[in-house]
């Protein structure tokens, strides 16, 4: 669930930190379901009184999503918990010590599948994520390097907190389910939820 609460001139805004004072109105994490709270005037009702929800949202609050995401690697990198290149990924795999890997969304087919094939060798059995949602630009910006392709991630709290916000991300992009009415944790879905989850 995301919250949302008033800011300055009743405009709605996203508190993904869930730390902002206020009212605040929770909505199923996922783009589709906050677009369609801002079609049908949720948050006013939920809030009871005349507020603006931008039709830009969903794409606003992404693009927090993704900045929160890439903190979190450079703070996984800065302690100590990232590999980079090829070869150093490779090697990091098959030491054992890898949570997951990073791909850039633009890396070759045949790096993946090496560097796939060299987790199902080393762990037999055992998943580990594999983050692709990011371009080598964004990654570069990240990590402070040029033409970040792939990245192992050492297993680490850091890294359990980037991946934590990448499957955040990745919940929020993802298409509308057949259980589209339902958020995370069995509730009613965004137009329910947005009228009935307020908090004081």
């Amino acid at each position: 669930m995301i919250r949302f609460v008033v800011g300055p001139d009743a405009v709605v805004v996203p508190d993904l930190r869930r730390k902002l004072p206020g009212r605040g109105v929770w909505v199923t994490a996922r783009a589709d379901k906050v677009g369609e709270a801002v079609r049908r005037q949720a948050f006013s009702r939920s809030f009871k009184t005349k507020v603006e929800a931008s039709t830009e949202l969903p794409m606003q609050i992404e693009a927090l999503l993704i900045q929160d995401c890439l903190q979190a690697l450079s703070l996984a990198n800065k302690a100590g918990q990232v590999v980079l290149g090829f070869a150093k990924v490779e090697a990091a795999v098959a030491a054992g010590g890898v949570a997951g890997l990073v791909h850039a969304q633009d890396a070759g087919a045949d790096g993946r599948r090496k560097l796939t094939q060299a987790l199902r060798r080393r762990f037999q059995g055992e998943t580990r994520p594999q983050v692709d949602l990011f371009e080598s630009a964004q990654l570069d910006l990240a990590l402070g390097r040029t033409n970040v392709i792939h990245a192992g991630l050492i297993a680490g709290m850091a890294s359990e907190a980037f991946l934590s916000r990448c499957r955040r991300l990745a919940l929020y992009r993802s298409a509308p389910q057949k259980d589209a009415d339902l958020d995370l944790d069995g509730e009613p879905g965004l137009h329910e939820a947005a009228e009935a989850s307020v908090q004081p």
